[in-house]
């Protein structure tokens, strides 16, 4: 293990979530995260949505415009239950494996105990997300009969695919900057999602959960500056390679799941080949991966990662930054 000359450069206070024990929102919250009865629900869906439709630009096909409002819903709810989905099985097999790599010294790096602290707290938080997650789209799964529920979303399945590829000696630390790169870009996806009027209970829970969201982005966004500080050369061409791999795999589409919920609608072919066409490559990829991945790549920039001219190059050439 290294040792850990990177503690001086920051202060006390970092490395911790403050005063966790009543500021932790999803958990300590008032809020039930009930959706309101049939007839307020009727008319909250008259002005609200059940998941902001600009996040879908496939609502603007013409052939779902003529379709109504209905099919509109219909559509916003899939994604939303297939998001809750998503986020459960990231909150516990991604996340919180991720912070283990910290608390139980996986790292190779010597890690400072407030970190480890807030590691475990931060891990208790997920816990709860986790929960509340799947609370929220049962209730939803329930109200439409969504009964085609992919048991493993295509993003976790490609995460673990990477994670299987990597060598034993260093799986802890692909694990760690897979948290570290789902952590960052969560919290900006929670703060667009809550811009938009969604409907009750839904909106408690997405506005709680980005409350510990924003705070826990921070703490990963720390500890990787202090990993990447400590980490040997070799593992750093290692990281760099990985993070463009990881930060790229988050923002492909599902494209198997999104033609069933678009089946599901009753969508003609010509209508889904068309929104899938538009969606998918790899400029599409890159491009949604530039805009949504700001944290992520402000974090790296402080770290010092883009200090080093090769890893400039490599994001450049992945479309993630200009050179």
């Amino acid at each position: 293990m290294t040792t850990n000359p990177a503690a001086a450069e920051f202060p006390v206070g970092h490395f911790t979530l403050g005063d966790w024990n009543n500021r932790a929102s999803v958990r300590t919250s008032g809020n039930t995260y009930l959706l309101p009865s049939p007839p307020e629900l009727e008319r909250q869906l008259l002005h609200r949505h059940w998941f902001p439709p600009g996040f879908l630009p496939y609502l603007d096909h013409p052939s779902i415009q003529a379709a109504g409002p209905a099919v509109v819903h219909r559509l916003t709810a899939n994604h939303l239950v297939y998001f809750l989905d998503y986020t459960t099985l990231l909150e516990h097999r991604i996340v919180n494996r991720a912070v283990e790599t910290i608390v139980h010294d996986e790292l190779g790096v010597a890690i400072p105990l407030r970190m480890k602290t807030a590691g475990l707290q931060l891990y208790t938080d997920e816990g709860f997300h986790a929960l509340f997650s799947n609370s929220v789209a049962e209730q939803i799964a329930d109200l439409y009969g969504i009964t085609s529920r992919p048991l493993m979303p295509r993003r976790i399945t490609r995460l673990n695919d990477l994670l299987a590829r990597a060598p034993n000696e260093h799986k802890a630390l692909a694990l760690f900057l897979v948290g570290f790169v789902s952590e960052t870009i969560i919290a900006r996806e929670l703060l667009d999602l809550c811009r938009d009027l969604l409907v009750s209970g839904v909106q408690e829970m997405l506005r709680d959960h980005l409350t510990d969201e924003a705070r826990h982005s921070r703490y990963f966004a720390q500890v990787f500056h202090y990993v990447w500080l400590n980490l040997p050369g070799t593992r750093r061409t290692l990281a760099a390679h990985w993070l463009v791999e990881i930060i790229l795999l988050f923002f492909e589409i599902d494209d198997r799941w999104l033609r069933e919920s678009l089946l599901s609608a009753e969508l003609d072919a010509v209508c889904i080949t068309d929104i899938l066409g538009g969606l998918t490559g790899m400029n599409a990829v890159a491009a949604r991966a530039r805009s949504g991945a700001g944290a992520t790549l402000k974090a790296l920039h402080t770290a010092g990662f883009f200090d080093l001219p090769g890893n400039r190059q490599l994001f450049a050439q992945a479309g993630l930054i200009d050179e």
